[in-house]
């Protein structure tokens, strides 16, 4: 019987694609429904069961799809326009999600080629090559082993696909699945090894495994067979190899948050949120007024005494006279280290030599005097420059010029601390965080605005992010924004506290105090990088190489 075509219609494929991408969704900030990630998945890869392969990416590409307009519809927050109409926020937005959606359609497409054929199957496909399979039969006539094979082997495609993602054109690597996870603090300590990576195995390999049960059983249940009790159990077999994994994970997890971990001491610590809006921040005319909003609360916040005053991404408005004399003035009656951005630059050697613009981190001493800076490495494309290659999109972006990338992390070294600083959304980059990170390293901060994107769920993903990579270099996360979320997460992924916490995006300040590890060698993952992730990327290729030659030699 013909059960796949009879109930999945081409039109209620479709609708199971916009589902799931949906329910993907939902498993990220705002909503945070992290079960949504065990289940969407599998999913987007059962919609296309018994398809020919355009069709299979069609339908996982249209899931992709959903999901990326749905989670990021903060970028229409982007005050920005032209005549009026915000043409570049909404071209942004569309193709950005087309473009995150290639993923999740060549993940459907690779999972379905490299699905083995069963003898058979392929005396079906040898007969009548231009039909597709009757039903679920090329997965349920396949045996247990050949079955769970292949879902561990969707998982490990999925994760190829991730790593692929966070690289290619400069990376993209935000809402990671393995972030939607972030407040399961027990299973996201696997990523002190493989990083966010492994935790996104972990629920694709869960999620597909499910839907190989699901399949079974609605087969079972539609036949009525006596033996059904006994069918339905060998079926469910897929997932004891998952749950076997996840429960070990777990435990593991536990214990590792629960040992005892001295602090070699503590740091207090002012961080400085003045929620000031984007418009504002662009208007030359308001910058004084902006400047004197942040003096105005970090004064409030020194009744405190703290060791060091940190303010976000675009609160100092640059080293002219007049800012530095306020900045010094400020200094003089409430002496403290302060770390802040501001753009940086390096003047032409030669008469005809190029300026080159950087937006950078700096360490303040007590006196004012800049001890040392750091440039950012990861520039935000359209926000920070245009690619030469799309240099005719410039009329539809923010930016007149255009910054140069840093080359290489830096540590601020104080009395009592080591920090090094992350820009903007750095923190979202597994691999360039780690880079932060050496044995001496005491805490990371992250100055950012995120401004530009009103009060949507754009801050909250980002700090869902910061979670990830404070568990796998082992050591706190202090994130300093604009307007939310200012907050500090220590080595385990806890969010230990939340500036304004009636309200994450209202101005204010935030007084942490912050227990400092002991100095030493750090975790798997920060000492040996993305081995899990690039595995996976290997491996994936293999088997996709090894199925389309197979093909290859079938078809001759």
């Amino acid at each position: 019987m013909n059960t796949v075509s009879k109930y999945l219609s081409p039109c209620s494929r479709y609708v199971l694609a916009v589902l799931s991408g949906l329910i993907l969704t939902a498993a990220f900030p705002k909503w945070n429904v992290a079960g949504g990630a065990w289940i969407a998945p599998g999913l987007m890869l059962f919609c296309a069961i018994n398809t020919r392969n355009a069709v299979a990416f069609r339908l996982g590409f249209t899931a992709g799809f959903v999901h990326a307009l749905s989670s990021l519809y903060w970028l229409l927050s982007i005050p920005y326009t032209f005549h009026g109409v915000p043409i570049g926020p909404g071209a942004g937005w569309l193709a950005l999600s087309a473009y995150v959606a290639l993923f999740h359609g060549a993940w459907v497409w690779a999972c379905w080629r490299i699905l083995p054929k069963s003898k058979i199957t392929s005396a079906s496909s040898e007969s009548h090559p231009n039909q597709p399979p009757s039903s679920v039969a090329p997965i349920l006539k396949l045996n247990w082993s050949q079955r769970a094979l292949w879902c561990f082997c969707c998982a490990v495609i999925w994760v190829g696909l991730e790593i692929l993602r966070s690289h290619f054109l400069t990376g993209f690597p935000w809402n990671m699945l393995g972030n939607s996870q972030y407040r399961i603090i027990p299973l996201i300590q696997a990523a002190s090894f493989g990083g966010v990576y492994a935790v996104s195995f972990l629920a694709v390999w869960m999620s597909v495994s499910i839907g190989v049960a699901f399949c079974g059983i609605a087969r079972e249940l539609k036949q009525l067979k006596p033996t059904l009790g006994l069918q339905v159990g060998n079926l469910m077999v897929e997932i004891l190899a998952p749950m076997l994994v996840l429960a070990v994970l777990f435990q593991l997890g536990t214990n590792r948050i629960s040992a005892k971990t001295p602090a070699r001491s503590e740091i207090s610590i002012a961080s400085i949120q003045p929620s000031i809006p984007q418009t504002v921040i662009w208007d030359a005319s308001a910058e004084a007024g902006r400047f004197q909003k942040v003096i105005s609360i970090s004064e409030q916040a020194m009744a405190s005494k703290p060791d060091l005053l940190v303010w976000p991404e675009s609160a100092f408005p640059g080293f002219s006279r007049e800012y530095y004399a306020t900045l010094t003035n400020f200094l003089s009656v409430h002496p403290v280290s302060i770390v802040l951005c501001a753009d940086d630059a390096d003047f032409p050697t030669t008469p005809d030599g190029p300026t080159n613009y950087y937006n950078s981190s700096f360490l303040i001493s007590t006196k004012g005097i800049p001890i040392d800076s750091y440039r950012k490495r990861r520039l935000v494309i359209f926000g920070e420059y245009v690619p030469p290659w799309l240099g005719f999109l410039k009329w539809v972006t923010p930016i007149d010029g255009g910054f140069t990338p840093g080359t290489t992390a830096k540590q601020f070294k104080l009395e009592k601390l080591t920090t090094s600083v992350l820009i903007c959304f750095e923190d979202v980059f597994p691999h360039e965080v780690r880079e932060h990170v050496d044995e001496q390293t005491d805490l990371l901060i992250n100055l950012t605005n995120d401004g530009w994107f009103g009060e949507g769920a754009c801050q909250w993903q980002q700090a869902a992010a910061g979670v990830f990579r404070a568990v796998e270099n082992g050591v706190p996360l202090l994130r300093c924004t604009n307007n939310g979320i200012t907050c500090w997460i220590d080595g385990f992924g806890r969010i230990r506290q939340i500036s304004n916490s009636q309200n994450v995006y209202a101005a204010g300040f935030m007084i942490s105090q912050i227990p400092l590890p002991e100095h030493g060698p750090r975790t798997f993952y920060n000492q040996h990088g993305d081995y899990f992730a690039w595995g996976c990327a290997f491996l994936s290729i293999v088997l996709l190489g090894s199925a389309l030659w197979k093909a290859k030699q079938i078809k001759n």
